[in-house]
């Protein structure tokens, strides 16, 4: 089929020519250009006065440096010849700015030609990034970079879907179920898969008997506000249960201390009228369906703690945005294989051993929980997201005996 150019707005490079990217070969895993691109690609973004508005572009330009991208390739360095698949198409996420530089870099170092179509909302930090790229893509060591590279922007209306899935040997859907299943409706070639990153949901654990104790609550609570408040819990991996577990006078004086210190947080979080509303909602109608369900009194608007006396298993569906979260006092973290399903994505933890989350994971065989991580590290990008391995996924053996 043919490209209807007409109906995309090309973010980069300008003059594209996408008739020759089945063409084009792959390159090995993790190669020197590639690191060093990724790199200066880094410096460029780390020196933008731009970046300094945006916290996730800088996080972004601090990933791309040459020292971590050697040290994730540490773990690939006993590998047989890995070349990448081809063509990679990616269609990020229209709610997070950034994700498609991340899964952009899972595609560079994997060795592939990308096309990534970004958000079609406009984002500042989304043309940032474009431009750092068209000014690294300038010097002649990384002209290369501008055959291989393919930032694209259009609408669901447009055919732009079914053609770049037509010529790609992989394609990663970055969206919600129903967003998969709409760009599924557009074959690839026989040899091609998807890799989905469906709707998926997270949760936090927090032993009191280690909270109390804690002499730096200010930056626990830091960490835990850029968890949920900074994308207004939208983010797949942001918490909406919070499990506690410890001794109970324990868990009473370690709520206090906790939630007071995530307060004096909220006077730079602005919440919507609609959030407002919506949480009003939510907490009606989980009082309808269930037993046992409480409102803490609050400060304010900003934060909703609900109590519940149960752990069931439709639990996640009384999700809501905007600060509200569901608290449950359990006498382990074992309670949670009742209710964690295909759907959870994330554990945010604070006051357990690695020892411990791994002998929790081990014994329960659970059948959700991609990631543990600690407060304060959820939304870090990681090559291994949603229990794959991107860069193994995304490049193929090439075996020889």
């Amino acid at each position: 089929m043919q490209l209807n150019s007409n109906e995309i707005t090309f973010l980069f490079p300008q003059d594209v020519k996408l008739d020759h990217v089945r063409d084009l070969h792959p390159d090995e895993i993790f190669s020197d250009l590639s690191v060093d691109f990724l790199n200066k690609l880094s410096s460029v973004l780390t020196k933008y006065p731009q970046t300094r508005k945006f916290p996730d572009v800088a996080t972004f330009a601090f990933f791309c440096r040459k020292a971590n991208i050697l040290s994730n390739k540490k773990n690939y360095e006993n590998e047989a010849i890995r070349l990448g698949r081809g063509v990679i198409f990616h269609v990020a996420p229209s709610n997070v700015p950034v994700n498609f530089a991340y899964s952009l870099v899972a595609g560079i170092l994997s060795g592939n030609v990308n096309i990534v179509r970004v958000p079609s909302k406009s984002f500042e930090q989304v043309n940032i990034i474009c431009e750092a790229i068209e000014q690294v893509t300038a010097l002649p060591e990384y002209a290369e970079f501008k055959n291989r590279l393919f930032l694209v922007r259009y609408d669901r209306q447009s055919t732009a879907t079914a053609y770049f899935s037509s010529v790609c040997d992989v394609r990663v859907i970055w969206g919600g179920d129903d967003t998969i299943a709409q760009i599924r409706q557009s074959a690839i070639p026989p040899r091609s898969f998807d890799i989905t990153f469906a709707d998926r949901y997270s949760l936090a654990a927090i032993n009191a008997d280690k909270l109390i104790a804690e002499t730096n609550i200010d930056k626990l609570a830091e960490g835990f506000y850029n968890d949920t408040y900074l994308f207004d819990q939208n983010a797949c991996s942001a918490p909406h249960l919070v499990i506690w577990t410890g001794e109970k006078e324990n868990i009473a004086k370690a709520k206090d201390i906790f939630w007071k210190a995530i307060q004096r947080r909220l006077e730079k979080y602005e919440l919507s009228s609609i959030l407002s509303v919506d949480k009003l909602s939510a907490l009606y109608w989980q009082s309808t369906q269930c037993d046992g369900v409480q409102r803490v009194t609050p400060e304010d608007n900003k934060l909703w703690r609900i109590n519940i006396s149960s752990l069931t298993a439709d639990i996640d569906k009384y999700r809501c945005a905007g600060g509200y979260f569901l608290e449950y006092d359990a006498d382990s973290l074992n309670e949670l294989k009742e209710i964690v399903n295909r759907k959870y994505q994330t554990l945010a933890y604070y006051g357990y051993s690695v020892d411990e989350l791994r002998d929790f994971v081990k014994s329960n065989c659970l059948n959700g929980i991609d990631r543990i991580v600690p407060f304060g590290k959820t939304t870090d990008f990681s090559l291994i997201w949603d229990g794959y391995d991107l860069i193994r996924s995304l490049s193929r053996e090439c075996s020889i005996r």
